[in-house]
């Protein structure tokens, strides 16, 4: 009799170990479990240690980290009908496992299409220039329509980040025309503000010299010794100023003389 108990002993301590490693379960902090009860949804579970049935429960295991969807090129038409090729990275993360397993059949997948059609969808609407100029609005208005489409999944779209931009050689011709005459028109702005700034201080300094008249006879003394520096000869005056014609002409002599010894 003890031998018979000791047999049957071995199997049942087997079954019931067997059961055991089926009904204990164990996931991470950034992991939940979603339960479902001869085909119900019961729950979810975790982090942590937990018991199921087995062979009754089911359990799926949903990661709620952060998960980031490389969006291949897109070939855009936009509104100004220019052709452009522009990718993005979409990131997202599961706030309601239950939700993301009962009301869409993969939602890693469906997240994955709708951004893709969503960015084609908000890049069409728009200029080329706009696109280029506005990229932060751009992808605030995107992950705000993903957000709302994906709410309903228990997915938060926490970023979006257009990443390249990729322009026809012809549009990049033209573009670089514009720019470089943005650049010439700047420069002759600037140059013609010189020229006004300077007429300005010209016409103070004409005004100053015709309220003294001891100060532009200097002037035209220091300009006359400026010209005896370069050795000229000849200095022509106004005839109405014979009696310091004398003066200048001396003057221009002594300098000539001065720099030739």
């Amino acid at each position: 009799m003890v031998s018979i108990i000791n047999e049957l002993m071995l199997p049942v301590l087997i079954v019931v170990i067997l059961i055991l490693s089926q009904s204990i379960k164990m996931v991470n902090e950034y992991e939940r479990v979603v339960i479902f009860r001869l085909g119900r949804l019961s729950g979810v579970k975790g982090p942590g240690i937990f018991l199921i049935i087995p062979f009754i429960d089911k359990a799926l295991k949903i990661d709620l980290r952060i998960v980031a969807i490389d969006v291949p090129k897109q070939a855009i038409i936009t509104k100004d009908n220019v052709t452009v090729e522009v990718d993005a990275v979409v990131y997202y993360k599961v706030v309601e496992p239950g939700a993301a397993i009962t009301q869409v059949e993969n939602y890693m997948f469906a997240t994955s299409t709708l951004s893709q059609t969503t960015l084609r969808d908000v890049l069409g609407q728009m200029e080329l220039d706009e696109l280029l100029s506005e990229r932060e609005n751009i992808n605030k208005k995107i992950q705000e329509l993903l957000d709302a489409y994906t709410d309903p999944w228990g997915i938060k779209v926490t970023g979006v980040t257009i990443r390249d931009v990729a322009l026809p050689e012809s549009m990049k011709r033209a573009i670089a025309k514009q720019a470089e005459a943005e650049r010439e028109k700047r420069a002759r702005i600037i140059l013609a503000e010189g020229e006004y700034q300077a007429a300005q201080k010209m016409k103070e300094a004409a005004t100053l010299y015709q309220g003294l008249p001891v100060a532009i006879k200097l002037r035209e003394l220091q300009t006359l010794a400026e010209i005896a520096k370069e050795k000229n000869l000849i200095v022509v005056t106004q005839q109405s100023q014979d009696m310091q014609t004398g003066n200048i002409a001396a003057l221009s002599q002594a300098i000539v003389g001065k720099k030739m010894e």
